[in-house]
C-alpha cells in the first residue's frame, strides 16, 4: 500500500497529528465554545493546508500533476459530502437539545471515529475492487441511489421517542435524560449511566457510516490509489468541527447545495460505470464538480428560497 509514497505517507502522517493536536487542545483550550469568527479562521486554515499538500503532490511526487488533480477532484468530492454531513448533525444536535458547548467535545470523539472508518473503508474497497472488479457497478448503482436520495429524498428527522437506535440504547444501559455535564458516561449510586451526549453520539457514528457508504465509492471512482484516496479523505474530515459551526451560520443561504453534490455523485457514477468503456479524464471530471458547485453557491445567493 505504500509503495513509492513512503515519504509522503510519513509527511502526511505528521501533518495529520498535528493538526488533530491543534483541534483537540488548541482552539478549544479555555473554552468549548467556538464562534462563528473562530470557525470560519480555522476553516480557512485547515483547506489552505490541504491545499499546499496537494500542491507538494504535484511538484514532488512522479506523474505529480495527474495524481494532483485526482487528489483535488477528490477533496473537492468528499468536502461537499461531509458539509452535507454537516446538515444532519446540525439536525441531531437541536432533536437531541445538544448545547453549543458541549458540541465540540461531541463532534471531536466523531471525527477521530470517522478517520479511522474511512481508512478501513477505502482499503476495503480497493481491495474488492483489484479482487472483484465488476464490484465498479455495484459502486456506480449507489452513487445514483445516494444522487437521488441527496436531491429528491425526504429531509431526515428522528423522534427521540420511536428511534429504533435510541430505544436500543436505553434498553441496554441506565438512561439519565436530565444529565448536563459533558461526560458520555456518569456514574449514580453505584450504577453506570449514558448521558444525552452518549446516545448524540451514537447517532452522529451511524449518521457518518451511512455517509461513509457513499463517499467512498465516490473517491474511488476518482482514484484507485490508496495514497490519494486515504489522504484526500482524511483531509476532507480534519477541520470539521470547525466548518461544523461555520454551515451552522449559513445554512439557509447556500440551500441548492444539495442539488450540486447530487450532480456531481450522479457524473461520478456515471464515470464508475463507463471506466471498462470510455475512462472520463481526471480534468474533465475536476472540471464538471467545480462548475456544478458553484454553480449551486451561486444560485443559492441569486435566488430566494421560497
Amino acid at each position: 500500500m505504500f509503495g513509492s509514497h513512503f515519504l509522503f505517507w510519513i509527511g502526511f502522517s505528521i501533518i495529520v497529528i498535528i493538526m488533530m493536536y491543534i483541534d483537540i487542545y488548541v482552539t478549544d483550550h479555555r473554552t468549548n465554545r467556538i464562534t462563528l469568527k473562530q470557525s470560519i479562521f480555522w476553516s480557512i486554515i485547515w483547506i489552505s493546508i490541504a491545499l499546499i499538500f496537494n500542491l507538494a503532490i504535484v511538484l514532488f511526487m512522479e506523474d505529480g500533476f495527474n495524481l494532483g488533480m485526482q487528489f483535488f477532484s477528490a477533496y473537492i468530492v468528499e468536502k461537499s459530502l461531509s458539509v452535507d454531513n454537516l446538515f444532519v448533525f446540525l439536525m441531531i444536535f437541536k432533536v437531541m437539545n445538544i448545547s453549543e458547548a458541549n458540541q465540540p467535545h461531541i463532534l471531536k470523539w466523531g471525527i477521530i471515529s470517522a478517520i479511522v472508518m474511512r481508512i478501513i473503508f477505502i482499503i476495503a474497497g480497493v481491495a474488492l475492487m483489484h479482487l472483484f472488479h465488476p464490484i465498479i457497478y455495484i459502486f456506480s448503482i449507489l452513487l445514483f441511489y445516494a444522487s437521488y436520495h441527496i436531491a429528491f429524498g425526504e429531509e431526515q428527522t428522528i423522534n427521540t421517542e420511536t428511534s429504533k437506535i435510541l430505544l436500543f440504547f436505553k434498553r441496554v444501559f441506565h438512561y439519565q435524560p436530565d444529565y448536563k455535564g459533558k461526560k458520555f458516561f456518569w456514574m449514580k449510586n453505584k450504577l453506570l449511566y449514558i448521558t444525552p451526549l452518549f446516545l448524540t453520539l451514537a447517532l452522529i457514528e451511524i449518521s457518518d457510516l451511512m455517509f461513509a457508504i457513499d463517499s467512498i465509492p465516490a473517491v474511488l471512482a476518482i482514484s484507485t490509489d490508496p495514497f490519494i484516496a486515504i489522504t484526500s479523505n482524511i483531509f476532507a474530515i480534519l477541520g470539521l468541527r470547525a466548518l461544523y459551526f461555520v454551515v451552522a451560520g449559513i445554512t439557509e443561504k447556500f440551500y441548492l447545495l444539495k442539488y450540486g453534490v447530487a450532480l456531481i455523485l450522479a457524473f461520478i457514477g456515471v464515470k464508475m460505470g463507463l471506466t471498462d468503456i470510455y475512462p472520463i479524464p481526471t480534468l474533465a471530471s475536476l472540471i464538471f464538480i467545480s462548475i456544478s458547485l458553484s454553480l449551486s453557491i451561486i444560485l443559492s445567493l441569486i435566488i430566494k428560497k421560497k
